[in-house]
């Protein structure tokens, strides 16, 4: 198996689940740092230089806000993002498709 085009191809978009997942359920969404650390934590091999451009794509498709601190214009600082409505409408239908095929996947007599 290759895994870096399992990343690419499929895990990529499970990662962006995980974000739009995350930074719904806190109001002060999440940061890039803790973030990586979750995705590690869930078995991704994932790198900043891959998260933090995806971070700033799933911005740019509306589905993330980015918040930096009061008065700080370095754009290293730490951020947060957090999910905007567009991005809970696509957390919502995603949440939808995966409870689908989920069901689909279930082996039978086995709990999935």
């Amino acid at each position: 198996m290759n895994r870096k085009s399992v990343n690419r191809e499929i895990l990529l978009a499970l990662w962006k689940i995980h974000i739009l997942h995350h930074a719904a359920e806190d109001d002060d969404g999440v940061v890039g740092n803790w973030m990586l650390e979750e995705l590690r934590h869930h078995g991704y091999e994932v790198s900043p230089g891959t998260l933090y451009p995806m971070l700033a794509r799933m911005e740019r498709f509306g589905w993330l806000r980015s918040d930096r601190p009061a008065g700080k214009h370095n754009t290293r600082e730490r951020r947060s993002y957090v999910i905007t409505a567009e991005g809970r409408k696509v957390l919502a239908l995603v949440q939808r498709q995966l409870g689908e095929l989920r069901g689909e996947m279930k082996v039978k007599g086995t709990k999935a």
